[in-house]
């Protein structure tokens, strides 16, 4: 093909063709795409898009940011909410636009987007909205992103209860391609039946990078309706609303779900007696097991709107069945819709799904589903049905790959921890005799640190817990935690629910200048320190003190709150010493730029860069471990040397915190001015006798195991590009949760007809032609030891990165000979590379960063 033109303009270009895109970058130009088609009609619409962040939609405001300019071109206005509720209420406002003179549009068609939690928050004003209704040729996606298993949540959450409970109908995409058609037929169907509609997306979908097309002819058919009468009105009487989305709405949703197809049967299978019902991403689960196990005689519904379930399609479904199987993640929703709808019809089928006809578990209703447990499950049902010998040896060899890696997983994880130089490795620690309560961000990972930090809240509610637990025992106080984007989210709310309360607590607002856990955005408005204790003082906080790592800016600063003292943070111990024993609520603003954060700016020139560096002399120190007690970050490395275990300074991962050197230590080097020596061996020309390396088979599958913030999610979008840019199909999955903290991050790529065809996106158990294994850690973690199999080759990085409880304990060291033996029994040792990767990189480069693209042509090579 035609070396496409790669600039971001071409992700959101009209017209056919072929792009590659994200799941969120879809929803971006989906936006357009609405636009561009209202245009094409002859109607003056505006777009509108507004919500707030949070894994899995953590990068929608980033996407649309970066597309500001095309957005504002084609009239879509984007306003970050400054929480989830308040977004939505801004989004019903959207829909009144045409009811009052002064209207510059027929109508905006709108955007909400939110985490699951923040779905359930949201659930007043959307219910009040969603009971107003929208207009004619506005209409409101609401695009709902769950984390089933908890991967980056604090709770695992499910957003289609909270929908169906404000009456909000569901639809499921089930690949980033179905994003932008799905998209166009909710906002269709909005205006269509004058409600709001859902969009469900879960981490798979929308961190999902795939080659699609674009352009395609979306026919929407609108069935006769009279647009009044489901259309917003003004001073409508409540019980008028609700008898018209129950009378008039959900039947007007209903035959346009109908006549456009939304839930289409993709395998009629004619005389079928097994049935597969499915939606979302557990449809491209079905569609792996079906291709693994044969089972092209099943018949199978696959649901486009989860809620409410269109009945015609599914008793036209049912017929001569004698059992269905339900497969979908979590709650079973459309399970005992199936169940109702089909109640009382003559030979109706058995329906099986969460549970099977004896009460056994069949598809579990906690976590998520793997395409591994969907194919097991599917493939027991089948069995039951229409036994067949080579099936259930493709089943049981399935269960014995899935044995194998967990028998080879001993329990070793790379668990997240702060980032080098992260002001929570100080702004967290609590002084002898106290606790703190935890709260949502970064910062929360102090739970599973020696930090005497447990209890959490939703976000919001920081500290809260403590009103009710006060009153109740002998402890007299206790700190809590909030970030600064929580504070003005909606946590000022939970401090003057404290003062109101008269409770002993001290709130330390970690004011770090960006929101850290999803991609380092500005909070949302304005937000200053200054402001902060102005706020808190207006507030009734009996004490405000302010600690940072730089006084100095704040020479001259009259803005603060009067009374206000600003220390170092070297003497935040002794102030919170001093302050927990100050009867009601006071306060510590916490105030120091996030390390990753400072790391962009100043490679973009945007922060001045301090020419000082921390070095550890290995002949002086004694391995002691006080640099990396006091300062809990992990850019300081164990190095083992003939007189054995020492320190040093990781340059690459070093953010020039310089908390180490506050260690009692003389082995600490701090050099001021120059840089780091530039390597020899980069001068070196490079080797031109390289063979040419083979090209793999056009069917491929790739898991990248490495860890977050090195560079593991850049193999994959180039790979990605590469794979669009030569014409072959792919998809890319990253695997992250808390990855960009130190923790696991495994990438999935699916090249060629896997990757086109509607089949899993994670690669399948045992199925992995290629580890890419950027750390061993990682390597070894049963998740990635499950994608391995007998064909598989590994090349693995030896390098000993250390994790977060070397901060804790200075002998702690990882099982690399136990890591080599597992991967070697799991692939064989003629498939197993390994190499040190992480010195060779270093040498050749001069950073550590450069690791990951070494490992990545030695395995091209």
């Amino acid at each position: 093909m035609k070396t496409a033109d790669t600039m971001l303009d071409i992700r959101y270009r009209p017209g056919p063709g072929r792009v590659i895109l994200t799941g969120t970058q879809a929803l971006i130009r989906l936006l357009l795409a609405q636009r561009r088609r209202d245009a094409a009609s002859g109607l003056n619409t505006a777009g509108f898009l507004s919500g707030y962040r949070g894994s899995p939609l953590g990068a929608v405001d980033i996407q649309a940011h970066a597309a500001a300019a095309l957005l504002a071109a084609e009239g879509i206005v984007f306003r970050p909410g400054v929480n989830e509720d308040l977004a939505m209420t801004a989004i019903w406002g959207t829909q009144i636009v045409p009811l009052f003179p002064g209207a510059t549009h027929q109508g905006v068609f709108a955007m909400w987007y939110g985490k699951g939690p923040g779905v359930d928050r949201s659930g007043d004003a959307l219910k009040h909205a969603n009971y107003a209704g929208t207009t004619r040729h506005g209409g409101v996606l609401v695009v709902a992103g769950d984390d089933h298993a908890a991967k980056s949540s604090t709770v695992a959450h499910q957003s289609e209860p909270a929908l169906i409970a404000a009456g909000v109908p569901v639809l499921a995409p089930s690949s980033v391609a179905d994003i932008l058609e799905l998209g166009l037929y909710g906002w269709a169907a909005s205006r269509h039946s004058g409600l709001y509609v859902g969009f469900k997306t879960v981490e798979e979908i929308i961190d999902c990078t795939a080659s699609v097309e674009t352009g395609l002819d979306v026919p929407i058919i609108l069935p006769d309706i009279d647009p009044d009468s489901v259309a917003m009105r003004l001073h409508e009487p409540v019980l008028a609303q609700e008898a018209r989305v129950l009378g008039l709405r959900r039947p007007a949703l209903m035959d346009f779900v109908a006549a456009n197809r939304i839930n289409r049967i993709v395998e009629p299978a004619p005389g079928a007696r097994l049935g597969i019902v499915t939606a979302g991403k557990s449809f491209l689960d079905v569609e792996q097991a079906r291709a693994d196990l044969g089972l092209g005689f099943a018949r199978v519904l696959k649901l486009g709107m989860t809620w409410p379930v269109e009945p015609g399609i599914v008793r036209d479904f049912a017929r001569g069945l004698e059992e269905i199987v339900v497969v979908e993640e979590k709650a079973p929703v459309i399970e005992d819709q199936l169940r109702a709808i089909l109640y009382g019809m003559a030979g109706a089928p058995r329906i099986v799904g969460k549970r099977d006809e004896t009460g056994a578990t069949l598809f579990r209703a906690e976590s998520d589903l793997s395409a591994a447990d969907v194919t097991l499950g599917l493939g027991r049902r089948a069995q039951r049905l229409l036994p067949d010998e080579a099936r259930e040896a493709a089943l049981a060899h399935l269960a014995a790959t899935i044995e194998a890696g967990h028998a080879l997983d001993f329990g070793a994880h790379r668990v997240p921890h702060f980032c080098a130089g992260c002001p929570h490795n100080t702004s967290t620690k609590v002084p002898e005799g106290s606790r703190a309560m935890a709260g949502i961000g970064c910062h929360f990972m102090a739970t599973w640190m020696d930090r005497a930090t447990d209890v959490y809240s939703h976000m919001g509610g920081e500290g809260a817990a403590w009103i009710g637990q006060a009153p109740f025992t002998t402890e007299r106080h206790v700190f809590a935690n909030i970030g600064d984007g929580t504070y003005h989210h909606s946590g000022l709310l939970a401090i003057r629910a404290a003062i109101a309360a008269g409770v002993n607590i001290t709130y330390r607002v970690l004011f770090n200048d960006a929101v850290a856990m999803t991609g380092g955005q500005h909070v949302d408005g304005p937000l200053s320190v200054p402001q902060i204790t102005r706020e808190l003082a207006a507030e009734g906080v009996r004490r405000i003190e302010v600690v940072t790592d730089e006084p100095e800016k704040y020479q001259g600063v009259a803005d603060l709150a009067p009374g206000v003292r600003v220390s170092h943070r070297r003497e935040l111990d002794a102030i919170q010493r001093a302050i927990r024993e100050i009867p009601g609520v006071t306060a510590i603003v916490y105030d120091q730029t996030c390390a990753t954060e400072k790391r962009r700016r100043r490679k973009r020139g945007t922060m001045a860069d301090p020419a000082k560096r921390a070095f550890i002399n290995k002949r002086v120190c004694e391995g002691c471990g006080d640099c990396s007690l006091v300062s809990n970050c992990i850019a300081v490395v164990p190095v083992e040397t003939p007189f054995g275990r020492k320190r040093a300074i990781d340059q690459s991962a070093c953010n020039k915190d310089f908390s180490c050197v506050e260690g009692f230590c003389p082995s600490f080097v701090t050099v001021h001015g120059g840089g780091l020596k530039r390597p020899e061996a980069t001068r070196a020309a490079p080797p031109d006798d390289l063979p040419e390396p083979a090209l793999p088979p056009p069917e491929w599958d790739m898991v990248v195991a490495g860890i977050g913030g090195t560079g593991v999610v850049t193999i994959g979008a180039l790979l990605g590009m590469a794979a669009h840019l030569d014409g072959t199909p792919v998809s890319v999955v990253d695997v992250l949760g808390l990855a960009q903290k130190g923790g696991a991050v495994v990438s999935h790529l699916r090249f060629g007809a896997a990757a086109g065809a509607a089949q899993a996106l994670r690669v399948p158990a045992g199925r992995a032609n290629l580890l890419l294994g950027c750390d061993a850690l990682v390597a070894g973690e049963r998740e990635t030891l499950d994608c391995l199999g007998e064909q598989t080759r590994a090349v693995v990085n030896l390098h000993e990165t250390i994790t977060g409880e070397f901060t804790r304990n200075p002998a702690f060291s990882l099982p690399m000979a136990r890591l080599r033996q597992s991967l070697a029994r799991r692939v064989g040792e003629a498939h197993l590379d390994t190499i040190e990767a992480t010195a060779i990189a270093t040498a050749l480069m001069g950073d550590a960063i450069a690791t990951n693209l070494f490992l990545l042509g030695y395995a091209w090579q």
